[in-house]
């Protein structure tokens, strides 16, 4: 097995920052030397003098369009732009084709990931009316969890029913993660401002009132009062509102059994932003105001916000086209979130250690995944290596070879940037450069 030593990095990791020194042993941290570092054969001597090593980041929440919509990306592809974002575990959700609502769709992913994926993976199974046979099969240890749609993003998977809702909470022995925007509201939205621009489609700018706040805290709020009663661990995704963070709980994570994901694109943009970037900022749930965006942005510190996704969904560009009911609804975020969280760094908003709680330490704790999420001897070595500099711009075309083309973070002035990532001890990513010889590895949940 191969060694590698990384000398003088600032490691932030569990609360704090030290300048210290990393061997990994084949897959594996094989020791911390704050002091002296003992005499190591190493294959591979890194010098990280300047630079920061972060635990590798776990993604909860993205689209990565295989199987059955690969024409607009797919696991390969994908999986290289969150290596070349620092992102070495992603947990994939189950609206492909077909729908991931089966014991076979789940295997079947599984498998093609085994094959193309450069970081290591799980996946949702999607909820359905017909599917309980379904949920009661899945190995705990080997799925993150169970994707319900609450709003109407998903047709085939919506599910809001309070009888449905209440069986799946009592009987899910894994985290039930949830998108909450309440259809009624939407569609009522619908035809009110339809009939506002004179039985046309309203324009981009109508989109966060079509899926408005009213419709989210709706939904949110339902979803918690549901699970109330229940022993259900309920994760509510890409929470967009300021109302929305009254319903959930300041401080840890630990001994939560209902927590909070945000995602950098609610953290990043308002619904100012809609009249220059129009669709390409179209997401659901919507971008709201910059009351929302400040409200969420302090919740990221005081423990209402535990997690912070992507929610990645990449389209075509074509796709993109439309106003508010016909132009796609998904942002391809990676790989830009590690950047875009240590941006708000820049800004007082928060400190590194936040950084690497939300998107390190959080995922790993909030799903029970073994062994990573923390830079600890004997845990797999997923690291993620960043160095700030002075006002720079990252260039899509070293990383990816995803076919969107397009991306609203794109030609940001960024601090930040990611310079290596290593999977199981394995460098996937280092400045620009892909190394797929060895790929990632499922998941394993303690449960």
């Amino acid at each position: 097995m191969s060694k590698t030593l990384i000398k003088n990095a600032a490691i932030v990791n569990e609360g704090e920052v030290r300048k210290a020194s990393l061997l990994i042993d084949g897959e594996d941290i094989a020791g911390i030397y704050t002091d002296d570092v003992p005499e190591v054969k190493a294959d591979e001597v890194i010098d990280a003098e300047g630079r920061w090593l972060l635990p590798g980041i776990i993604d909860d929440h993205v689209h990565f369009r295989e199987p059955g919509l690969t024409h607009k990306a797919d696991i390969k592809s994908e999986s290289r732009a969150a290596a070349a974002g620092g992102v070495t575990t992603i947990f994939d959700m189950p609206n492909c084709i077909p729908q991931t609502v089966s014991v076979e769709a789940l295997q079947e992913k599984f498998e093609i990931a085994a094959g193309k994926c450069l970081v290591n993976y799980s996946f949702y199974l999607g909820a359905t009316k017909g599917n309980p046979d379904a949920i009661e099969a899945v190995d705990p240890r080997r799925i993150c969890g169970i994707k319900v749609f609450m709003g109407s993003s998903t047709g085939g998977m919506l599910l809001n029913d309070e009888d449905s809702l209440k069986t799946l909470f009592r009987a899910a022995g894994v985290p039930v993660a949830v998108h909450c925007e309440e259809t009624a509201i939407i569609n009522a939205n619908i035809e009110r401002y339809r009939l506002q621009c004179g039985g046309n489609e309203p324009p981009v700018t109508f989109h966060p009132l079509i899926r408005s706040e009213e419709a989210c805290y709706a939904s949110t709020s339902k979803a918690i009062d549901i699970a109330a009663g229940t022993d259900v661990r309920l994760h509510i995704l890409h929470i967009s509102t300021a109302r929305e963070l009254s319903l959930f709980e300041r401080g840890p994570v630990s001994g939560k059994r209902i927590t909070a994901e945000a995602c950098p694109a609610h953290l990043t943009f308002t619904d100012s932003d809609y009249p220059a970037m129009g669709t390409l900022i179209k997401c659901n749930p919507a971008i709201k105001t910059i009351a929302d965006r400040s409200a969420l942005r302090e919740a990221l510190t005081d423990g209402r916000i535990d997690v912070v996704g992507t929610d990645h969904a990449p389209h075509l560009l074509s796709e993109k086209r439309g106003g508010s009911l016909t132009a796609a609804s998904g942002i391809p975020v990676l790989p830009y979130s590690l950047p875009v969280m240590l941006e708000l760094t820049e800004k007082g908003i928060l400190g590194l250690t936040d950084v690497v709680r939300l998107m390190c330490h959080n995922p790993a704790a909030l799903f029970n995944v073994k062994d990573r999420g923390y830079i600890r001897k004997g845990y797999k070595a997923d690291l993620t290596m960043v160095s700030r500099n002075d006002i720079c711009h990252i260039d899509k075309n070293v990383f990816t070879s995803t076919k969107y083309g397009w991306n609203p973070f794109e030609n940001r002035p960024y601090h930040w940037r990611v310079s290596a990532t290593w999977v199981n001890g394995h460098k996937v990513y280092n400045e620009g450069f892909f190394d797929d010889s060895i790929l990632g590895q499922p998941i394993i949940f303690e449960r």
